[in-house]
């Protein structure tokens, strides 16, 4: 191993140690579009002998091959980058290099000889569940999550489940329930056999029929006590940077086509509190005719107002190749952050006087305070501190 190697090796261990000290999840992007892996470190109680240090969510996968919806001359595409993760063997080897190095980063540090006995990464799959947000062969493309051990639950939405239970391939396929204001305990979403820390549920907007504009919602609250002898270490002497001991947890919010903000009105009121932690939105403004498909930016800078999650990352924004009918009806506007912050500054400044005396209209930087966008490329990944 050369010497860059060797220091993306030792920068990865290092990351991974910190991650796992601070009980901080760990995201990756699968591909250009909106395939993702998200571990959740597994609280530390929940850890016995030779056990996996992550909870691992696969998300919309679709790694390989074409989709096509109703029929290829209706609508076909394919990506336009090759995905970084490019088969479900990929997403076990990415996980288990996780595991590995999560075991070595804690036999170094806490002297803990886990060397006994079988290793929990040894086991057929890491994958602990399956998200799917829609039915749609973007989001529930057959291809690959036929690759997928039958073993791993699959929580989808109704229609999305309802098609995957149709392959017979899964034994376990669950339409993820609905977060709402009648049900504000999110706890009340962690169906077996999801562990009772996390929780998989949905946010729908009662008036889209379709639950086109609809929300994933992973709810966890994997807090522990910091170990004293990673202290020194990882917490750099400010201990400000643990997670709070109370009873709170963190989401993250996925909506690749955009959901409308009232629908998330109900986070904020959740018992017990939920912070959001991040929010999956994409730029892009796609419709059809009339007919609106991604939300875009301006949706999703409301949306971020309203979370103020941690973060923001960009999702299904990829520009696929494609062909068939619906190209020639498809208007995609690519929208950057920048200018839904002008047009929100704008209307603002069309406002009451009371209302605009927020903003500083000189350079918008105040604006960009609370926004935290981040582009996670196809392939890169980040600890979510």
């Amino acid at each position: 191993m050369d010497g860059s190697s060797t220091q993306l090796q030792q920068d990865l261990w290092d990351a991974i140690s910190r991650s796992l000290y601070l009980r901080r999840p760990i995201l990756h992007h699968l591909n250009a579009d909106t395939s993702w892996l998200l571990q959740v470190p597994r609280p530390s109680r929940t850890i016995t002998g030779g056990g996996r240090y992550w909870f691992n969510i696969l998300i919309d996968p679709w790694l390989s091959g074409t989709q096509s919806d109703v029929a290829s001359w209706f609508s076909q595409q394919w990506h336009a980058f090759t995905p970084a993760v490019g088969s479900i063997a990929q997403v076990e080897e990415l996980a288990r290099e996780v595991e590995i190095l999560s075991s070595r980063a804690f036999i170094q540090d806490l002297k803990h000889d886990r060397n006994n006995g079988d290793h929990a990464w040894d086991s057929e799959t890491l994958i602990d569940a399956i998200v799917v947000s829609h039915e749609f062969t973007d989001h529930c493309h057959k291809e690959t999550l036929l690759q997928c051990p039958p073993d791993i639950p699959v929580f989808a939405t109704t229609k999305a489940a309802q098609l995957i239970q149709s392959w017979k391939h899964f034994r376990l396929v669950l339409d993820a329930p609905n977060f709402s204001g009648e049900q504000p305990d999110w706890k009340a979403s962690s169906l077996p056999p999801l562990p009772e820390w996390l929780a998989i549920g949905k946010l729908v907007n009662e008036q889209d029929a379709l639950y086109y504009h609809s929300a994933i919602l992973i709810t966890f609250d994997c807090k522990d006590k910091p170990r004293r002898k990673w202290s020194a270490r990882y917490s750099n002497g400010d201990l400000n940077d643990l997670p709070p001991s109370d009873d709170s947890a963190e989401a993250v919010i996925y909506t690749p086509h955009g959901i409308d903000a009232a629908a998330l009105e109900v986070l904020p009121r959740a018992k017990p509190r939920i912070e959001a932690l991040a929010l999956l939105h994409g730029l892009h403004d796609v419709a059809i005719s009339r007919q609106q498909l991604n939300m875009g930016a301006h949706n999703g800078l409301k949306a971020q107002r309203l979370l103020r999650a941690k973060y923001w990352f960009g999702t299904h924004d990829e520009v696929k190749n494609g062909s068939g009918l619906v190209g020639w009806f498809l208007k995609r506007k690519v929208i950057s952050l920048e200018d839904a912050l002008k047009l929100e500054q704008e209307q603002a400044a069309r406002r009451k006087e009371k209302e605009r005396d927020i903003w500083k209209q000189n350079d918008g930087r105040r604006a960009l305070d609370d926004v935290h966008f981040l582009d996670l490329e196809n392939g890169k990944s980040m600890v979510l501190t």
